[in-house]
């Protein structure tokens, strides 16, 4: 127990109470380049002590729980910020050691509370995004406004030592894609504030939980057909999301090289539109069957929902493939520059799309995974189990 004297002291040593009502959320910290010179203890698994206190916004999205697992692995504490219902965040909670994992609730439109959530952390990660927007978040609100106020805040704090804000590939003022505009303004705020954030640009993502094959092979599935946006030649560079967050911690891990730099993590092969959904349709063992829709009739099957959005008093359905601004993001290709920070400069060796990253695929193969439509092909029927 801390006394009446002694509590205020703190008081006086950590300024005023930050984010809350109590000085136990002020923060002592110093800003350091890297997080090399912190404290360990044990032999770096779960139940070790790396030294590191990160607080994750976004964690309970996609890339969240595999950035989470990561740090939870090295023997971190992971504050977990999350807006929804106590069951959010309960999944994260098995990925560390007792009390490793905290989640806390809290309003991303309330600065005290993300004050509050950032108080005790000396690595800040933000996850925070959103493919669609919704009436309630815009883009703007979430990839721009959000991440500036993050930034600031952590800038205010004092004692965050590193800050890593998580974009996207393509993010550029000119993008045709709106989401893609506000990723980079959101980069632009974040590096204005922390001139020492280190920004990761992730390629598309793919794994158990996506939304880019898991959407398509449920359209195929359901429609036994996948519509082909453009001609099906738009190229892109999808990547692992356990490879992602692998740089993430890589990045945290360093002795601050990465700090001011920013990272364009794409897979190791380029694909086509219609090279991807081929390695899915083979995967899945479903015949393939395709219709190319041209930009401008997927447009307008795309557009009533944008018109509307902000017009009706109740939520619009999420949309699937005939989104306008995933419609708009195909218009340009989409892969990592050629002088770009990769993978490679965090030694990391990323997956191959084939394989293990996309294994989750089977989940759709017709009467069970050791089957499919195209089973006879493959299989003679005297060595089905």
């Amino acid at each position: 127990m801390v006394d009446d004297e002694e509590e205020s002291m703190m008081a006086v040593v950590v300024g005023e109470d930050y984010g809350a009502d109590h000085p136990r959320y002020g923060s002592t910290l110093v800003t350091n380049k890297g997080v090399g010179h912190l404290v360990r203890k044990g032999t770096g698994g779960r139940s070790s002590v790396s030294g590191i206190v990160a607080t994750v916004f976004g964690a309970t999205g996609f890339l969240g729980r595999y950035v989470v697992q990561q740090l939870a692995k090295m023997g971190s504490q992971v504050l977990v910020p999350f807006r929804g219902s106590e069951d959010s965040p309960r999944h994260l909670k098995l990925m560390g050691d007792l009390g490793q994992i905290v989640p806390m609730k809290y309003n991303p439109r309330d600065e005290n509370t993300i004050k509050a959530a950032m108080a005790k952390a000396n690595v800040v990660i933000n996850l925070i995004g959103k493919e669609y927007e919704t009436r309630n978040y815009s883009f703007e609100e979430v990839n721009h406004s959000m991440a500036a106020q993050l930034a600031t805040i952590a800038k205010e704090h004092g004692g965050i030592m590193r800050f890593i804000q998580i974009s996207c590939l393509g993010a550029s003022p000119s993008s045709p894609s709106n989401l893609r505009k506000t990723k980079a303004a959101g980069e632009e705020a974040v590096l204005r504030e922390i001139p020492e954030a280190t920004i990761m640009r992730p390629a598309a993502m793919v794994g158990t939980e996506d939304r880019l094959l898991n959407t398509w092979a449920r359209f195929a599935k359901k429609y036994s057909f996948l519509p082909l946006i453009g001609d099906g030649s738009t190229k892109f560079q999808p990547v692992f999301v356990a490879d992602v967050a692998a740089a993430i911690v890589a990045a945290l891990k360093d002795d601050g090289t990465s700090m001011g730099k920013i990272y364009e993590l794409g897979g190791p092969e380029v694909f086509t539109t219609h090279e991807l959904a081929a390695i899915m349709y083979d995967t899945m063992r479903e015949w393939p069957h395709y219709v190319k829709v041209p930009f401008p009739i997927a447009k307008a099957f795309a557009m009533p929902r944008e018109i509307l959005l902000n017009k009706v008093p109740f939520p619009l359905p999420t949309p699937d493939i005939f989104h306008l601004d995933y419609i708009n993001s195909l218009t340009s290709d989409t892969v990592v520059s050629d002088n770009a920070s990769t993978f490679e400069d965090l030694g990391i060796v990323p997956h191959k799309l084939k394989g293990y990253p996309i294994e989750y695929l089977i989940s759709y193969r017709k009467g069970g995974p050791n089957f499919g439509s195209t089973i006879s092909e493959r299989v003679s029927p005297d060595a089905w189990p």
